[in-house]
């Protein structure tokens, strides 16, 4: 059982290295099925140990500059509003339910960033200037050197995403990369390189919130399994930051996208099939 949750976390550790998501969509599968872990207390581990090891990830790339703070703390904020509701609602739905519902959001989450692997044109982290023609009518947009334009439209709708990303948290134990690197790509515009560290950003606080709701509404946590996975993280993450950084950004959407989707395919062969 040691050897099996290091080992299952440190393939956590390197989803959320190389792509700066993931790692919940591979901790609970991995933790239900794999380790015999309840589906509600495998939501909590999840949240801590995924926190745990986006934090070892997060620290790094913060001093290398490849965090955008601003956006990050806003999305952050809002999700850490969303993430104890989301745990209110966990309570409500069946287990089978609620793992079926987990791959389902699998599968629109990968559609869309296969999507924008194949149009890198699409929020390429720049938008056209207003004085030219054409110019980018989306909520969020930036300046030609790459810098958000934090309006109100924008803040607005990066606030109710960060919430919606909360909300997924604390009901799947996802920690939320997977929501929360297409969103900052297709609603902010940032390129993908730095889209990873400022998730592992994200993905820090909004872990808090979503296990201390969790041990607050009175639910189990191993405090074992959970040092294990987070053990393993670490190592997986190592390697995860350095095998992304020899590949291109379309590269690691599109591997990130084909991840996700045989995860949720196993995920209801086991609900529903099996």
């Amino acid at each position: 059982m040691f050897g099996l949750a290091v080992l299952f976390g440190c393939v956590v550790g390197f989803a959320l290295g190389m792509t700066g998501g993931g790692g919940g969509v591979f901790a609970v599968p991995l933790l239900v099925y794999g380790l015999a872990v309840p589906p509600r207390e495998a939501v909590g581990i999840s949240l801590a140990a995924v926190g745990g090891t986006a934090l070892f990830g997060a620290l790094p790339r913060l001093i290398r500059g490849e965090v955008e703070l601003r956006t990050g703390l806003l999305f952050a904020i809002a999700g850490m509003l969303g993430a104890p509701a989301g745990a209110a609602l966990s309570k409500r739905v069946p287990e089978q339910v609620l793992l079926v519902m987990f791959a389902l959001l699998m599968f629109v989450v990968a559609f869309r960033m296969w999507t924008k692997a194949r149009n890198p044109n699409v929020a390429s982290g720049v938008c056209v200037t207003e004085s030219e023609p054409g110019a980018d009518r989306s909520a969020c947009q930036r300046d030609v050197d790459g810098k958000l334009r934090l309006t109100s439209r924008c803040a607005r709708l990066l606030v109710f995403v960060g919430m919606v990303t909360g909300v997924l948290s604390g009901m799947f134990g996802v920690g939320g990369g997977f929501v929360i690197v297409p969103a900052l790509v297709l609603f902010s515009s940032m390129a993908i390189h730095q889209a990873v560290g400022t998730s592992l950003f994200v993905i820090v606080l909004v872990s808090i919130s979503g296990v201390a709701s969790h041990l607050a509404g009175g639910n189990a946590l191993s405090p074992s399994t959970t040092l294990q996975f987070f053990a393993g993280g670490a190592v997986g993450m190592w390697l995860g930051g350095v095998v992304a950084g020899h590949l291109k950004g379309p590269t690691l959407q599109k591997l990130f996208s084909i991840a996700v989707v045989l995860v949720a395919v196993f995920v209801i062969i086991q609900s529903v099939v099996l």
